[in-house]
């Protein structure tokens, strides 16, 4: 496997806006390495959603080519598109994405379902997963019922239990305070060591600074920053 686990070759992408054309991206080239976590960073409407959508295959490029594991993931099919974002990508938004209608458990177990595993298997993992990030108390209840914290705990253990290789992360602790921002972040460090790759949009500077290394979008280039 190649140490580039995702390679961005003249990425561009523009949005039409009346008879204005809006550029976000400008001739991105960049390399994600395999488990590393690493921080984007950029000013507001800088595109650092915009980019995390192209990889997460939730958008495609006005120009240019996106490869994972070596492969072009750019304008292919919606069923390889589709089992590429099942197989090895978990998305993690600011507002949890998580299911209202479903507990907590459930919403960890409803990936693996998806997957084809076995219901009493992805049970059973889910509630494992949810321990580990200190959710055992709170297995049955919604969404509607956990602070912002334990939410996006939840929407952690989803991406744990999913056990892709690729964990996509916008502004995960945008809404939380402090400490509760240090303990989700310290989640992420735990994925670090069972070799995923994170990529985490953030505005928190001391967050960035314990990411291996700092993606900074500015203008519609992504600069990589050493510490």
């Amino acid at each position: 496997m190649s140490k580039n686990l995702i390679e961005i070759k003249k990425l561009k992408k523009e949005f039409k806006n009346n008879n204005s054309v809006v550029k976000v991206l400008n001739n991105v080239n960049i390399n994600i390495e395999s488990g590393k976590l690493v921080a984007l960073v950029g000013p507001s409407g800088s595109g650092k959603s915009t980019f995390l959508h192209l990889l997460a295959l939730l958008d495609e490029p006005t120009q240019g080519k996106i490869f994972l594991f070596g492969n072009s993931i750019t304008n292919i099919s919606e069923d390889k598109k589709n089992k590429i974002i099942k197989d090895y990508i978990s998305i993690i938004f600011q507002n949890n994405n998580l299911l209202s209608d479903f507990t907590a458990l459930e919403n960890v177990a409803i990936p693996l379902i998806i997957r084809n595993q076995n219901y009493k298997n992805s049970i059973e993992k889910a509630k494992k997963v949810l321990a580990k990030v200190n959710l055992s108390h709170r297995l049955n209840y919604f969404p509607s019922d956990l602070s912002g914290g334990e939410q996006q705990r939840v929407a952690i253990a989803r991406s744990l239990a999913a056990d892709t290789k690729i964990i996509l992360a916008d502004e995960p602790t945008g809404n939380l305070d402090y400490k509760t921002s240090n303990e989700v972040f310290s989640y992420f460090l735990k994925l670090k060591e069972k070799n995923k790759t994170i990529l985490i949009a953030t505005h928190n500077r001391e967050l960035a600074k314990k990411a291996d290394y700092t993606l900074s979008l500015v203008n519609g280039n992504i600069k990589r920053k050493s510490k």
